[in-house]
């Protein structure tokens, strides 16, 4: 079972994820991935993502940034706090990243990662990637931090320049 409570949810979101798994199917159908979502903003605005991880040969056209993508294009902005995503499937760790950074404030999910690995896509090592051992991680993908004298100077650069977007 998901690591994630499951609690039983308001027949809107029940829709909304509906609507997400309705996508994700078409998606599949249509050689694409089994995977489908939508933000909803504060004020009702709907946008979908599904994933086009092999149509796009993008590794990072999940669902849940194809969506998150889409809604901040059409809003112009680069943070959806007020908005809510709702996935046909329990967001990976690349996606929870990305509904971080956009500032969601929740996410619903139909589909766990369990049920996504018995469906072919097991995201366990990825999942454990952040939480197991140095040697765990050296395995999977090898991560060295290399200090050089100048490694702030985009920071520096950044906190000098008055026009910034702070995010």
């Amino acid at each position: 079972m998901s690591t994630i409570p499951l609690i039983e949810e308001s027949p809107r979101t029940q829709q909304y994820l509906q609507r997400a798994i309705q996508l994700a199917a078409e998606n599949a159908a249509n050689d694409g991935g089994p995977f489908g979502a939508i933000i909803v903003t504060a004020d009702g605005q709907q946008f979908a993502g599904v994933n086009r991880v092999t149509a796009e040969n993008d590794p990072t056209m999940h669902a849940e940034v194809a969506a998150i993508r889409a809604a901040c294009r059409a809003l112009g902005t680069f943070e959806l706090s007020g908005a809510v995503l709702y996935t046909s499937c329990e967001p990976c760790p690349l996606c929870l990243s990305a509904a971080l950074w956009a500032r969601l404030d929740a996410v619903h999910f139909a589909a766990d990662r369990h049920d996504a690995a018995a469906g072919g896509f097991d995201d366990a090592e990825f999942y454990a990637f952040f939480t197991g051992s140095a040697e765990d991680r050296d395995r999977l993908l090898p991560v060295r931090h290399v200090r050089l004298d100048t490694r702030t100077t985009p920071f520096d650069t950044w906190a000098a320049n008055a026009a910034r977007t702070r995010y």
